[in-house]
């Protein structure tokens, strides 16, 4: 429209009349592609050819790539979505891992691979959702002996709750680095500043529990941390956490996935919500913000496991091993993929990364255990696994189908005390974790098994962040 008003305006200046400049006009419209030099509607051609280009290279494929699935217990619509996904024209792999439930745009548990483009709403609006263990030369006893002082701990060093920030604010790193990186991180410093160290709402946790390690575990493993990295087999305490970058992640991916639509407005609108940036111009610009956030969430955790160390080194309990990894996130990757190496942007949305070596956590819910593994590397599943046990009915559908006499006789039963949740986390609402793990031998190994024993999460009634 801009190219044409000026266009107009050129025309009439040369003192043609209006039912001149219309009928040119309509000339233009029918076509453009023999007036790109045209005086007065040259730019108007240009832009019209360049929209008709676009709106072809935005067409999904014909068929979608392909993809493998571990797993059955996964619903139609997580199916629909990551078939939509795999039909983007910049889409050349995929993958859906056993915990997969249906989520915006790719479904969690969603795996995807583009070529040099990058998918903010494949990413999550939690960007760099991940986990992190601290274990502890402790025996899980003293959680029975001891709970009410291990209560009062994640009390003390905890905050849930959407938009909950500190009041005495903590330090780290992170919040010195350059946010000014790009035009909505430099808004973020103040809003991270309050929010490090904090949980938000939704599915995330701190919970102790007792650590059960099947054998000697260390080595390497891109998704370890740079803490203690080697344990014996044994039991042991240990405390275990899930959030990711809270509010300033929110407002990093709901900018971008809005820029992406914005610039790609002929997608069908099944495949809105999967727009792409380009990784050579404002897809860049997302990549520096998403890994500003992947920062930021490893420091929230990092300030949370920190407090709680420090409180249980008086009760002369050392940390023996620390281990954390993401979910949330794309990362540049090579695989093989139509027989040749290519270097891609993989997506993994809900799904831990699990290349050869790679340790990663694996939670179940509240009443169920979870898993320390490592990756085996398995190529058709873009080295990766679940992130979880996955949901298997929605939040509203948990409320309405459990009590809270029903929830604690069953949290009696496994052991486990809860200071705070919602209905909607309840163990019922999660998949079999067992299932999940045995859907995707081929993809990581267990290496230890973590019960939960008090579990923290937001207050009931809590707005989801995840």
């Amino acid at each position: 429209m801009s190219a044409a008003v000026r266009g107009c305006a050129s025309a009439g200046r040369r003192r043609f009349t209006g039912s001149e400049i219309k009928a040119q006009v309509l000339e233009v419209l029918a076509t453009p592609s023999a007036f790109l030099e045209h005086a007065d509607f040259g730019e108007l051609a240009a832009a019209i050819v360049n929209r008709g280009a676009k709106a072809v290279a935005d067409q999904p494929r014909a068929e979608p790539v392909p993809y493998q699935t571990w797993g059955t217990d996964i619903d139609a619509e997580a199916h629909k979505q990551m078939a939509n996904a795999c039909s983007l024209p910049v889409a050349v792999a995929g993958a859906l891992m056993p915990d997969a439930h249906v989520g915006y745009g790719l479904p969690i548990g969603g795996v995807l691979a583009t070529e040099n483009t990058v998918v903010p709403y494949a990413v999550g609006v939690d960007i760099a959702c991940r986990m992190m263990m601290s274990v502890f030369e402790l025996p899980p006893e003293r959680l029975v002996k001891d709970r009410e002082r291990f209560e009062n701990i994640l009390e003390r060093n905890t905050l849930f709750g959407a938009g909950q920030s500190f009041q005495k604010k903590s330090e780290h790193a992170v919040i010195e680095e350059d946010w000014g990186i790009t035009s909505v991180t430099k808004t973020l410093r103040d809003k991270a500043a309050g929010q490090l160290g904090t949980s938000g709402s939704g599915n995330h946790f701190v919970e102790f529990g007792e650590l059960e390690v099947f054998g000697e575990v260390g080595g390497g493993g891109a998704s370890k941390s740079e803490e203690p990295t080697s344990m014996a087999r044994g039991r042991y305490i240990a405390v275990l956490s899930h959030s990711g970058s809270r509010g300033p992640g929110a407002s990093v991916a709901a900018h971008y996935s809005a820029l992406a639509r914005k610039l790609h407005p002929d997608l069908p609108p099944e495949l809105a919500y999967l727009a792409w940036l380009d990784m050579d111009k404002e897809g860049a610009e997302y990549w520096a913000a998403m890994e500003l956030m992947g920062r930021f969430a490893s420091a929230n955790h990092h300030v949370i496991h920190g407090k709680i160390a420090r409180d249980l080194a008086q009760m002369d309990a050392p940390v023996v091993f620390q281990v954390e990894n993401h979910h949330n996130f794309a990362w540049r990757e090579t695989h093989v993929i139509d027989g040749r190496e290519r270097e891609v942007i993989v997506h993994r949305k809900g799904a831990t990364p699990a290349g050869v070596g790679v340790l990663g956590l694996i939670p179940g819910s509240m009443a169920a255990p979870g898993y320390l593994v490592e990756g085996l590397g398995f190529a058709a599943s873009l080295n990766s696994a679940s992130h979880g046990a996955g949901r298997k009915m929605s939040r509203t559908k948990a409320r309405e189908s459990t009590r809270w006499s029903h929830l604690n006789s069953l949290l009696k039963e496994r052991g486990v005390h809860l200071l705070s949740a919602g209905l909607d986390e309840s163990p019922h609402a999660y998949k079999d974790i067992d299932e999940v793990m045995a859907a995707q031998a081929e993809l990581v190994r267990p290496l230890a098994r973590f019960t939960p024993r008090v579990v923290k999460m937001a207050p009931d009634g809590e707005r989801p962040e995840d």
